[in-house]
């Protein structure tokens, strides 16, 4: 059975795009710096009152913050949807979601990191193409070419992009097309087990993490293994793992799991928690060539027919 993927319109100048806070309470200058890059690519900002909440290590309670963001795709004037901060928190705010009231209202939601656990199931849930990209808290730190990329994602009238991993490495050679899927490992991992369990057949699988010695690296790729979430992926993109070790110890281990799986596998993607952190829509069908070190995604018109059954 073929599904419709939801993808977002795009922007223009002058449209308002909404802040949400599903995970960690956050600094009140870190963040405003963020939002002075959006008001500076030309969009109005919308804050809402209790974006400051907090509640422990948390942005407020759970349903505090799952009701802010079902108002949040709800409300017509608000076109895109960036969150304010990771962390900890999104797994929390799953059972909550709206389903229905997002399928009625897909518009662009943007964030990484922790965000992972709702991209994926924004993806799997509501079909809805989602971003991969930075939150407002990194946002007024970030290199130009972050900024440039996701100002370029936001206001595209399409989706013809072609990405080269400068600093890439093929770990494995060949190409492979199909949607995007993934994000961030520790925050995936999680999801093992759940209702929300992570399948990524016939996905290109994007992986970043930050943070973790290499034994957990090992560990959390094998549980997810055995718990079959790489049954059946078309290919493997690996963004930056920062602070995660010796880069060298870190592909000997991706090597390891995945050398049953026959698939191209690039590292060095300049995507996660690195310096540079690349705008990549999830959902979108993808084409990975490890040869030429590229990720390729051309999508036109508002819907397409995913190749994917329905989880």
């Amino acid at each position: 059975m073929k599904t419709e993927i939801l993808i977002p319109s795009r922007l223009f100048p002058g449209d308002t795009v909404g802040i949400a806070a599903p995970a960690s309470p956050f600094d009140a200058e870190t963040f405003y710096r963020g939002v002075d890059v959006l008001k500076d690519m030309g969009f109005n900002v919308s804050i809402p009152d209790d974006v400051f909440a907090k509640k422990g290590y948390l942005a407020g309670s759970d349903r505090h913050r799952a009701e802010s963001l079902n108002r949040l795709f709800a409300d017509r004037n608000i076109k895109a949807i960036v969150c304010a901060k990771g962390g900890f928190g999104s797994v929390r705010l799953l059972p909550f979601l709206d389903v229905e009231t997002i399928r009625r209202n897909p518009k662009i939601f943007v964030g990484f990191s922790d965000i992972s656990a709702l991209l994926w199931a924004l993806y799997s849930r509501c079909r809805l193409v989602t971003f991969h990209g930075p939150v407002i808290t990194t946002l007024g730190s970030a290199d130009q070419e972050t900024k440039d990329a996701l100002c370029s994602m936001l206001l595209s009238s399409d989706f013809r992009l072609e990405i080269k991993a400068e600093n890439g490495i093929t770990l494995r050679r060949g190409s492979a097309s199909g949607p995007l899927a993934g994000g961030n490992l520790s925050t995936l991992c999680h999801l093992a087990g759940t209702p929300f369990a992570p399948v990524f057949k016939e996905n290109i699988l994007f992986l970043e993490d930050r943070g973790e010695p290499s034994y957990k690296i090992d560990r959390m790729l094998f549980q997810m293994k055995l718990a079959g979430c790489f049954e059946g992926i078309a290919g493997l993109i690996l963004g930056d793992f920062q602070d995660c070790g010796r880069l060298e110890e870190i592909l000997k281990i991706v090597d390891n799991i995945f050398k049953a799986y026959h698939i191209p596998i690039l590292a060095g993607f300049e995507a996660g928690h690195g310096k540079r952190n690349l705008t990549l829509p999830m959902g979108l069908e993808t084409e990975l060539d490890a040869d030429e070190k590229a990720v390729r995604l051309q999508v036109t018109g508002k819907r397409f027919l995913a190749a994917l059954e329905m989880t």
